[in-house]
């Protein structure tokens, strides 16, 4: 007995489920409906769609157009949008044809979904053509909206503000600014396809103009515009601004907790972004989930809090969180940063998915702990299980190799990434490699790389070269890389630093009292450094002789003691790295305050 339309859709998605993806679609529409009814593989085709399930869905479209059935005007849409979410450019043409062949390819939902299509497929032009096809009478806000949206998943967002201020002319033209307007009018969706094309842009004052718009036209209690503007700000890097928006909104979801703290996370604020996650855990309803755990294991991996990092591994496993690819990887990265290389490898391999990003953060985890060889093996065994290196993946190989002196292997890596796997070496890349050189004081190598570079370097590759150059006191490369990074990043005084105690090496007090007084004629003053230590689930920092913590005076007490014990053993104090222009004792007293030995 065949079954009505209106419950064909359930039944019919019901059976898929328990079936096989080699099940014939059509033999289940021969037992559960009539296989003849168009209305009912419309049903299906949207239903599947909806569900996320897009390759069915598309076979269900197939299986459809082998019976030879006339598609209507709601056929298409969740054909193509199936097509998006596989990002399946040949399937969508086909959509596409059959859409101008039954004549339905001037409808604006059907325009909009293919649409939608290129400018997820990255045909952008194709999909700007078929906008201005669209006749001005009957365009809507999803037309609009899927060609901004198609702008700014491009990172084009030049273009999307310019249609953007299309749009506006275009509504003011129909009157459409009225809610009671038949015509088009800029809604939440289109708003925040605009503020992420501001984040994008790196003219002054473009997010900020945007938050005024959003204000005027009363968009700033829509959560979803306000969880945008946070993000808009984050990347222009305003912070501050960011956390403003926060506070003023008056209703958040998860997205807008995750996004604080992710923000506060990845711009180094680490303490700011733990304080916000005990904010929501404690005063909201709001339930964490991977994407906030991904977050606070990121600040936690920046603090090297081990204890707080193992109680967030145990929430997650509470949680059920395990088979997250995008919490275990962050579980690796929060472990090889609080220094337990041996507990990141043990949670990599209790992962059963795994991507290119889990792969690479342990391989950078053995990197950054020397310990390259088994960094390598891991490198050899994930090319070998089919997974693709990216950019990413190079630069902690080629950094491995620096740690650990292995100037070979990361002379051929550095060579053989473009050929091999059609990744051209950036920045980063030569960063590593110069650095790797300059370790193994091959300078005038780690020099020419740097001439010969396909890029621009950066302060971090004249940088490397300028350590090297102290290390191996080379004047005169030292010389040609300080007035490199002077040029690149006139503000810092460490070069200036460096560079004098390069002259000091080398006896020559007259450029080091030059190099000290251009410092002072430009006020440049060293920020001093400060190191962290954990105890008890709190976090302590230290200055370079530090006395405001509660227990300075048992803490230097405890120093002296260990002073001597060294010195009665026959420890010698290496102070080539101190300021040269102080005498030895006060060098050595120096040494002993640092801010890591009061850690």
């Amino acid at each position: 007995m065949k079954l009505s339309k209106s419950s064909s859709v359930s039944s019919v998605v019901s059976n898929v489920d328990k079936h096989s993806t080699n099940t014939n679609l059509t033999t289940l529409f021969n037992k559960y409906v009539d296989k003849n009814n168009v209305f009912s593989w419309n049903s299906v085709i949207a239903d599947l769609a909806r569900g996320g399930d897009s390759v069915e869905a598309l076979r269900a479209f197939s299986s459809m157009r082998k019976l030879s059935l006339t598609p209507t005007r709601s056929t298409f849409p969740c054909a193509i949008k199936s097509c998006s979410a596989l990002h399946d450019l040949h399937s969508g043409k086909q959509a596409h044809q059959q859409a101008f062949i039954f004549g339905f390819h001037r409808d604006v939902f059907v325009s909009s979904a293919l649409i939608d299509m290129y400018s997820k497929c990255g045909e952008l032009s194709d999909a700007r053509k078929l906008f201005d096809e669209i006749p001005q009478r009957i365009r809507n806000i999803v037309s609009w909206t899927s060609m901004l949206t198609g702008y700014v998943q491009n990172d084009n967002a030049r273009e999307a503000l310019l249609l953007f201020k299309e749009f506006l002319l275009e509504e003011s033209e129909c009157g459409g600014a009225s809610e009671n307007s038949d015509n088009v009018f800029v809604d939440s969706v289109a708003i925040a396809s605009v503020l992420s094309a501001c984040s994008r842009v790196t003219v002054n004052g473009v997010t900020e103009g945007a938050h005024g718009f959003v204000i005027k036209r009363g968009f700033d209690s829509e959560v979803g515009v306000g969880n945008t503007l946070i993000d808009a700000y984050a990347r222009g890097g305003h912070v501050d601004v960011s956390r403003k928006v926060f506070d003023g909104m008056i209703e958040k979801d998860a997205v807008t907790w995750n996004s604080i703290i992710a923000i506060y996370a990845q711009n180094g604020l680490a303490a700011e972004a733990l304080d916000v996650f005990d904010q929501m855990v404690k005063s909201t309803d709001v339930k964490c989930n991977a994407v906030t755990l991904s977050a606070v294991l990121l600040a936690i991996a920046h603090l090297g809090v081990l204890r707080l990092g193992k109680c967030i591994h145990d929430q997650v496993i509470k949680m059920d969180l395990e088979e997250s690819v995008i919490v275990g990887t962050s579980i690796i990265d929060m472990y090889c940063k609080c220094g337990q290389v041996d507990l990141a490898r043990k949670a990599f391999n209790q992962m059963k998915e795994k991507n290119v990003r889990s792969w690479t953060a342990m391989i950078a985890g053995y990197g950054m702990h020397c310990r390259a060889r088994e960094a390598l093996d891991l490198f050899y065994k994930m090319i070998k299980a089919g997974v693709r290196p990216n950019y990413i993946t190079f630069v902690s190989v080629l950094s491995a190799c620096s740690h650990a002196g292995l100037v070979q292997e990361g002379w051929h890596w550095l060579n053989t990434m473009g050929h091999e796997f059609n990744i051209e070496p950036g920045v980063e890349h030569y960063g590593c490699m110069v650095d790797l050189l300059g370790r193994a004081g091959k300078l005038k190598e780690a020099y020419d790389l740097i001439e010969g570079m396909k890029v621009k370097a950066d302060f971090v590759v004249w940088g490397s070269l300028l350590g090297a150059c102290r290390i191996h006191k080379n004047v005169d490369l030292g010389e040609i890389a300080a007035k490199k990074l002077f040029e690149l990043e006139p503000n810092n005084c460490g070069y200036h630093v460096l560079l004098s105690n390069i002259y000091a090496n080398a006896g020559r007090w007259e450029d080091v009292e030059r190099t000290r007084s251009l410092m002072k004629n430009r006020r440049l003053a060293k920020t001093p450094g400060f190191s962290l230590v954990e105890l008890r689930g709190k976090v302590h920092a230290f200055l370079v002789g530090d006395k405001e913590h509660p227990q300075h005076e048992k803490i230097y007490e405890y120093l002296e003691e260990l002073n001597v014990k060294l010195q009665e053993v026959g420890y010698v104090t290496d102070m080539t790295s101190v300021i040269h222009d102080v005498d030895q004792e006060e060098k050595e007293m120096t040494l002993r305050i640092h801010s890591e030995k009061l850690a």
